[in-house]
């Protein structure tokens, strides 16, 4: 599961307000400056102290977040940009880029180096 799919999976339970924000807060990350390194301490604090309605979708949504994090952010330095690209949705993003400049942003953004 990416990152886009990870935000759909989320959007199931949208009716939770607290889920609402942080799929607010995920989707702002993709144009953001923040790098993967903040996207992770953002969602693990935002885990560890907002409360979703039930236990049962908080369980289920962060165990989704952990499995996640432990394919794409855990190990990241040892995957290739593209790699990164797909794991964060960032393609597109990465295509529409007019400069360099812009690909360092993204790059940075996915603790890369070119």
């Amino acid at each position: 599961m990416n990152y886009d799919e990870y935000i759909k999976e989320l959007e199931k339970y949208d009716s939770d307000e607290t889920v609402k924000r942080l799929i607010h807060h995920l989707k702002d990350w993709k144009s953001s400056e923040d790098d993967v390194l903040k996207l992770e301490g953002m969602v693990e604090h935002f885990f560890g102290n907002s409360w979703i309605e039930s236990t049962e979708i908080h369980n289920k949504l962060y165990q989704l977040w952990a499995s996640f994090k432990k394919e794409a952010i855990d190990p990241i330095g040892g995957h290739t940009m593209n790699e990164r690209l797909y794991w964060f949705g960032l393609f597109e993003q990465f295509d529409r880029c007019k400069n360099e400049t812009e690909k360092q942003i993204i790059y940075a953004k996915l603790q890369a180096s070119t």
